[in-house]
C-alpha cells in the first residue's frame, strides 16, 4: 500500500518526503488514513541516535490517530469510518504472563515499537506514524470518542497514557495530595488527570510563566523551584510525586516532600543516574519507582476517561514542511504544550 511519509535518513539529518509501501492487510488487520500524528521528544531523540544506534530509513511517531479506511476478513473490532488510534507499540509476544494481562508494554520478549524496530518477522522495518496511511493489527489499536478534537487526542497515545498509568496505578483521587515536576508536554497531562481523578494538585517549575495555564489546567498550587525555600515549606506533606523532568536535578529534595510512604515515580528520563540518599527513603517509608505508558486494555480505558471528562492535550497543529523547525523547537522547549502534525498535508 503506498505510503506518502516524513523520514529520515540517517541520524540528525532533516526529515524530508518519502515514499514507501505499507504491507497489503491480513486477516486481522486494520487501514487507517492518518489525520494528525503527535511529535514526542523521543521521536527527536531516536531520529537524532541521541539513545543508541538507529534502523534508518525511519519514519518516527508514536501518536497517531485516523480514520479506518478498510479492514481485513477477520476484524470485529473496529468497521470503516471509526476514529482510530494507535500509540507506542504495535505488537507483543501475546503470550508471556504480562501480555496476557493486558500490560503489553511489560512485555517479557518486548514490546515492538512503532517505529526504529523491526516487526516480530526480524525483518520488515517498523515505519511511524509521520505518514497519511498506516495498518495496524486491530488488537493494538483503540477507539477514539467521538466527542473529542482529533489533534488534541494524537498526544494522549503517548503523552497522556504516560501520566494516566501512574496515577491510576497509584490510586490517584480525592483527599490525596499529588505534585507534578515540569509543566511541559507530560506534566500537562499530569496535571489534568490528577485534577480529574479529584486529586489537590501542586505543579513544581522553574517557569514562573506556566503558573496561569497550570491553574488553568487544574492544577491547585504551583510553586516555583528556583527558590530552595518553596520546597522546604513543602516537605512531608504529598502521597504521590510524578516526576516529568528529563533535566539533572537532585532527587532527594524531592523525595522530602513525599509523606509517610509516598511515592516518587520517575517518568522522565535523565542524562545521568539519580543519587538517592537511601536514609531519605528509611525516614519515611517512601518509594521511588518507574511507569511506562500503559496496556492496550487502560489505553482504551484513558481515551473513555478523557471523552467523559473532555480531556484532550494542548497542541499547536503544523503543517508538514514545518516539522523541521517544530523539532528544533521541541528541544527549545518552545511549544504549549503538543506540536500535532496534520497528516492530510504530507
Amino acid at each position: 500500500m503506498k505510503t506518502r511519509a516524513l523520514a529520515v535518513h540517517h541520524a540528525n539529518d532533516p526529515l524530508v518526503a518519502w515514499e514507501f509501501d505499507r504491507r497489503q492487510l491480513r486477516a486481522g488487520d486494520v487501514a487507517l488514513d492518518i489525520t494528525y500524528a503527535g511529535i514526542c521528544h523521543s521521536d527527536i531523540h531516536q531520529a537524532r541516535e541521541e539513545w543508541g544506534p538507529a534502523l534508518f530509513p525511519m519514519v518516527p511517531g508514536h501518536e497517531i490517530v485516523g480514520i479506518v479506511r478498510k479492514v481485513g476478513p477477520s476484524v470485529t473490532k473496529f468497521s470503516v469510518g471509526d476514529r482510530i488510534g494507535v500509540g507506542v507499540f504495535i505488537d507483543s509476544c501475546r503470550t508471556c504472563v504480562n501480555c496476557l494481562a493486558g500490560l503489553q508494554q511489560y512485555c517479557l520478549e518486548g514490546m515492538t515499537g512503532t517505529y526504529n524496530q523491526l516487526e516480530r518477522d526480524g525483518v520488515t522495518l517498523a515505519q511511524g506514524g509521520y505518514s497519511n496511511l498506516f495498518v495496524i493489527d486491530q488488537d493494538y489499536a483503540v477507539h477514539v470518542p467521538e466527542n473529542l478534537d482529533m489533534a488534541g487526542v494524537a498526544p494522549l497515545l503517548c503523552a497522556g497514557i504516560t501520566l494516566y498509568s501512574p496515577l491510576k496505578h497509584w490510586g490517584a483521587k480525592a483527599g490525596m495530595k499529588v505534585g507534578v515536576m515540569g509543566l511541559g508536554g507530560l506534566g500537562h497531562m499530569g496535571v489534568k488527570f490528577a485534577a480529574a481523578l479529584g486529586a489537590e494538585v501542586t505543579v513544581f517549575s522553574h517557569s514562573p510563566s506556566k503558573e496561569a495555564d497550570a491553574k488553568a489546567m487544574g492544577a491547585h498550587h504551583f510553586v516555583m523551584t528556583k527558590d530552595p525555600s518553596n520546597l522546604k515549606a513543602e516537605e512531608g506533606t504529598f502521597d504521590l510525586i510524578l516526576n516529568t523532568v528529563s533535566a539533572e536535578l537532585d532527587i532527594n529534595t524531592y523525595l522530602n516532600l513525599l509523606k509517610l510512604d509516598g511515592t516518587l515515580v520517575v517518568i522522565g528520563l535523565p542524562g545521568k543516574p539519580y543519587s538517592v540518599h537511601v536514609g531519605t527513603l528509611l525516614g519515611a517509608r517512601r518509594s521511588m519507582a518507574g511507569s511506562m505508558i500503559g496496556g492496550i486494555p487502560e489505553l482504551q480505558e484513558m481515551l473513555d476517561f478523557c471523552g467523559v471528562h473532555n480531556i484532550t492535550s494542548d497542541v499547536e497543529v503544523i503543517k508538514a514542511d514545518y516539522v523541521n523547525i517544530a523539532y528544533e523547537r521541541t528541544v527549545a522547549s518552545d511549544v504549549k504544550y503538543r506540536f500535532v502534525i496534520d497528516a492530510q498535508t504530507i
